[in-house]
């Protein structure tokens, strides 16, 4: 592999000289030492030895238990719907022993596939709670694709709402062990019979199980189901995002699905150490957390890094059904919330709508992002147009079940431009393309350890030995480590562009796109050229109100980066570059755009 000098962009703002107060792995050493409650055990997991947390809940179930102590708190917020963690709990185990009466077991799998809704956490962790795993399914899927879904992970039961089983309605005569469905928000489906229609056999409404969640606090409060549940079982199967061939379903343990629970806190307190601060203690009259939820709960972020660790630290979650910025802004002045993100897009949205100043968005404390980069200069304008607020950065996959790293704070403001350390679960290095460990600023494949790496791919033994060695996770990204252990994201190993012999990453012209006053989003892509192989080229969305031309941006590369990676077109989109559901832009899309 031809690995070029990498050298990360300056700060995003001016620092205090004085910082950091603590080195990294002084901070670690004391946020993990013994009795505190970040604190490490070995483990055992399929023969390999892996660090796991101490004082962190084990399983989904031990995650359930922990949310339902916040009691009479605000959890879940839909429009004018509300759910308490109580009401919360209440619904969950009705539903689980529905599930149970049934005939769901261990093991089975079941179906979740709907859009952000309330019934969406009820329904993962009453099939959690009773030992199945839990299957999310892209809600932007075709009927086909969600029946490649159902059938690929032979799911015996299934949990919708009305649009996806309108879409399916065609397709589950073609699920063989699909015995069920329960469809949330909708009056059941009817198929013809002569001439009438008759309701589908296989086909429940949801409501008659659990009611509206405004009742949910009624219901009654039923014990735990008794199934036995280890920390090793088998707890979920998420879909890749399938931007290249077929998704492959990743088997991921209770344990694993877990782990960005302690996380989330872990990052926080890191930057208190950082500045040389204690970390506060919990205050309990403080006013509650809330985050604004504009990722899909069914991809690995939604689910894994945002809803467990609200549940679990009792936060307030508001959903929207799907993503309007100025709803966002009604949302968070009217629910008071402290963090809301996505990806990149999300926050230049929220900074440049015509409509801003109209919402009292004060209450923000946390702007962060991931499933695409970012720029110094989205760093500046969050700074500027939100003064309490953090931007933040982290990056993890589908396969190591959310947040591996994190970058937020002082951190994030000197280092725009990098994903932030490991948690201390996990394990990072850069490796060659014969698996050789490369020295900090090399650029290579990142190859990622801890207990959160999924154990393989579901039915798929090849693609699974290709991804996994000795319970290192092939991630597949270009990345680099600085000598601190700060992990910086180069580009896709297999969309890295080669022109002529000469190799270009995406992202560096891409951030330097990004830098522009007026682009708000960009992709770069290669189109095939008869002698060189490929060539760059550019697509951009510009901010509203802005204008730059062809030339204008081909010459603004052109002052900053090498002649051979300055884009040969530039094509001008309006609204936001295709992304599929994890947050990544669609770049086979927009090459059939040359």
């Amino acid at each position: 592999m031809n690995a070029p000098s990498f050298k990360a962009s300056g700060p995003a703002i001016e620092l205090p000289v004085d910082w950091p107060a603590r080195t990294l792995a002084q901070t670690y050493a004391a946020l993990t030492a013994p009795g505190t409650p970040f604190e490490l055990e070995p483990l055992t997991i399929d023969g390999r030895q892996v660090r796991g947390w101490k004082h962190g809940p084990k399983t989904y179930r031990d995650l359930f238990v922990a949310g339902r102590l916040h009691g009479d708190r605000t959890f879940l917020v839909f429009d004018r719907e509300r759910a308490s963690f109580e009401a919360f709990s209440r619904a969950t185990l009705v539903l689980a022993h529905e599930l149970s009466r049934q005939g769901v077991r261990k093991g089975d799998r079941v179906a979740l596939v709907m859009r952000n809704l309330p019934e969406w956490p009820v329904a993962m962790f009453a099939a959690s709670l009773i030992g199945a795993i839990i299957t999310p399914l892209n809600a932007w899927w075709t009927g086909a694709e969600l029946q490649y879904g159902l059938v690929d992970a032979g799911c015996r039961l299934a949990i919708v709402d009305r649009e996806r089983l309108e879409r399916l309605t065609e397709h589950l005569h073609e699920c063989p062990a699909l015995e069920r469905v329960y469809v949330a928000r909708g009056n059941g489906v009817y198929v013809a019979r002569g001439n009438e229609e008759i309701a589908h056999p296989r086909v429940h409404r949801l409501e008659e199980v659990i009611g509206q969640v405004d009742g949910w606090i009624n219901l009654p409060d039923l014990p735990m189901p008794d199934v036995q549940i280890d920390p090793e079982d088998d707890a979920s199967i998420l879909y890749t995002s399938g931007t290249t061939g077929r998704p492959k379903g990743a088997l991921g343990s209770h344990r694993g699905g877990v782990c960005s629970t302690m996380a989330a806190q872990f990052n926080a307190a890191r930057n208190f150490i950082r500045r040389g601060e204690p970390v506060p203690r919990p205050d309990p009259s403080a006013p509650q957390r809330s985050v604004l939820m504009a990722i899909p709960f069914f991809h690995v972020t939604g689910c894994q890094a945002i809803l467990f660790p609200t549940l679990y630290s009792g936060g307030k979650i508001v959903m929207l059904h799907r993503w309007d910025a100025e709803v966002a802004m009604q949302m968070i002045e009217r629910e008071r919330i402290t963090s809301a993100g996505g990806v990149p897009t999300i926050a230049w949205q929220l900074i440049e709508h015509p409509a801003r100043e109209r919402y009292d968005l004060s209450s923000l404390e946390s702007v962060a992002y991931g499933g695409a980069p970012g720029s110094a200069e989205l760093v500046r304008r969050i700074k500027q147009t939100f003064p309490k607020s953090a931007p933040g950065l982290g990056w993890g996959m589908t396969e190591t079940c959310g947040v591996v790293t994190g970058n937020s704070a002082e951190d994030y403001l000197f280092r725009p431009d990098s994903s932030g350390p490991a948690i201390p679960v996990c394990d990072l290095k850069i490796v060659d393309d014969q698996g050789n460990t490369l020295p900090p600023g090399s650029v290579g494949e990142l190859w990622v350890s801890g207990p959160n790496i999924v154990r393989c791919y579901w039915n798929k033994p090849e693609a699974s030995a290709q991804a996994i060695t000795d319970g290192w996770l092939h991630t597949g990204d270009l990345a680099v480590l600085d000598d601190e252990g700060f992990l910086y994201i180069v580009d896709r190993k297999k969309d890295m562009l080669i022109r002529g012999g000469e190799n270009i990453y995406c992202i560096e012209v891409e951030n330097v796109l990004y830098e522009h006053p007026a682009v708000m989003d960009a992709a770069l892509v290669g189109i095939e050229h008869r002698t060189l192989g490929e060539e760059p080229a550019a697509v951009v969305c510009l901010k509203p109100g802005t204008t730059a031309s062809e030339a204008e941006l081909r010459g603004f590369v052109a002052e900053r980066l090498a002649a051979f990676k300055v884009p040969v077109r530039v094509l001008f989109v309006p609204g936001t570059l295709p992304r599929n559901a994890n947050g990544k832009i669609l770049k086979t899309e927009l090459k059939k755009l040359f």
